[in-house]
């Protein structure tokens, strides 16, 4: 198997992976939601995967062209943030240097980023027209950026997660939601039990930043007060079907209010990225 092989089949893997737990208001094998289904995401996780593990490309490229094959694919945004997240992960991985953590690649690939990246990823960003975005004052996306993507998403961090990830080398994911992930499989051995609890714990601690650029902050301590009773429950219970319940009323509840935790999913695909990745070197 080749190196890319490799790489798509961790990427795939991680978003096939995210889809079969159920996180409460996303898609998930257990329910469609937000006029997707689990088939667009599979769907768009294989129409994206060449481009955003491409050793050919730069780190821009990785991005637009995975957003324009899923767009072509599905016609809609299922996996923005996903590939956001996913095309410096695999650059730093392609960068990286005997011995190097990837973490420490990671950093270097986002101090290193370029106008161009930014023009890239502006495009693609046009191009899946998330939900909620608006305009802004500072380097809106459907204009030429004048900053490298770094400086860019450094201006979009206050109000969007994925963006402060690059600000802070992947800080929620290294040094959260991958301990989290690890912890609970050592516990359980099981995928979907670990994912659940990564996407539980990350919704806790930090509002959804999807969630907030529609209703601001209305429902965040809500939120956060079920994630927190969900964390409970886990930790207590024997078996995932014990949680059911729980879980389909709070699902209904969130999907009722049209509240769709979509940046938690993004980060909890990325920690599964991370952890297969780290699984190669």
């Amino acid at each position: 198997m080749s190196v890319q092989q490799a790489l798509i089949e961790a990427y795939q893997r991680a978003c096939e992976i995210e889809l079969q737990a159920f996180k409460p208001g996303n898609v998930s094998v257990y329910s469609p939601a937000h006029d997707m289904t689990v088939e667009d995401f599979i769907r768009s996780a294989a129409v994206s995967a060449d481009s955003v593990s491409n050793p050919a490309y730069s780190l821009g490229e990785k991005i637009y062209y995975a957003v324009k094959a899923t767009r072509e694919a599905v016609g809609c945004n299922t996996n923005l943030g996903i590939v956001l997240l996913a095309a410096p992960l695999m650059q730093a991985y392609w960068q990286r240097q005997t011995g190097q953590s990837l973490r420490d690649s990671l950093i270097n690939v986002l101090e290193n980023t370029t106008l161009q990246d930014a023009e890239w990823a502006f495009k693609a960003i046009s191009l899946a027209a998330p939900g909620g975005l608006g305009k802004s004052e500072q380097q809106d996306v459907n204009q030429a950026p004048e900053v490298t993507l770094l400086e860019a998403m450094q201006i979009a961090s206050p109000k969007d997660r994925i963006a402060l990830q690059y600000s802070n080398g992947f800080k929620d994911i290294f040094d959260f939601a991958v301990l989290q992930y690890n912890h609970r499989f050592i516990l359980s051995g099981d995928c979907n039990w670990s994912v659940l609890s990564v996407f539980a714990e990350l919704l806790a601690k930090f509002p959804d930043s999807h969630i907030e650029r529609k209703f601001g902050s209305q429902y965040s301590q809500w939120i956060a007060t079920e994630m927190l009773a969900l964390c409970d429950a886990l930790n207590n219970a024997q078996t995932l079907d014990e949680l059911m319940p729980m879980l389909h009323r709070i699902d209904q509840a969130f999907k009722t209010k049209r509240i769709n935790p979509g940046t938690t999913a993004d980060l909890t695909v990325a920690t599964l990225l991370v952890v297969f990745l780290e699984k190669l070197i």
